[in-house]
């Protein structure tokens, strides 16, 4: 009989005014300094501009993006006997779910404009349509475990 006790898994939080996890999630990442205040405005910002372009609800366009953005493998570097092989390995939703959110950020932060509301829109609005940057790096990342699949025997 062990002597630790069980821990509970955290929940996440919810955005006070979209009552939704994903919201809270992508808020917490464009988080700088401590500023939740000012992530907070950028994003709600970001999703009024897509409302206004798009005329649909934005939080459905911010979710067909992280789901077409969310990866099925990613490629890990493993030691094998002296060399190293990129193998590729399966990843948990979440953790995929994760990585898009990152890619989204990243790429809308690199993107030209004005300010972030604008590049987290149209971000997100093209990822929504399958296309620009953070779809590319999930494009490439799928081909680099494609063309490793000769490793994935090394998992």
């Amino acid at each position: 009989m062990s002597r630790q006790s069980t821990v509970e898994k955290k929940i996440d939080k919810f955005d006070p005014i979209y009552h939704n996890r994903l919201v809270n999630m992508v808020v917490n990442r464009i988080l700088k300094n401590g500023k939740k205040s000012l992530a907070y405005r950028i994003f709600y910002q970001s999703l009024e501009k897509i409302q206004q372009k798009t005329e649909k609800n934005p939080l459905i366009v911010l979710r067909q993006a992280i789901d077409k953005l969310t990866p099925k493998l990613i490629v890990k570097s493993k030691r094998v006997s002296g060399s190293t092989y990129q193998v590729p390995i399966e990843i948990k939703e979440k953790e995929g779910k994760i990585l898009a959110i990152r890619w989204l950020l990243e790429s809308s932060r690199k993107r030209s404009g004005p300010n972030m509301q604008f590049k987290l829109s149209y971000e997100i609005m093209d990822a929504a349509r399958e296309k620009g940057n953070a779809i590319r790096k999930k494009e490439e990342i799928h081909k680099m475990a494609e063309s490793n699949k000769a490793f994935a025997h090394y998992r």
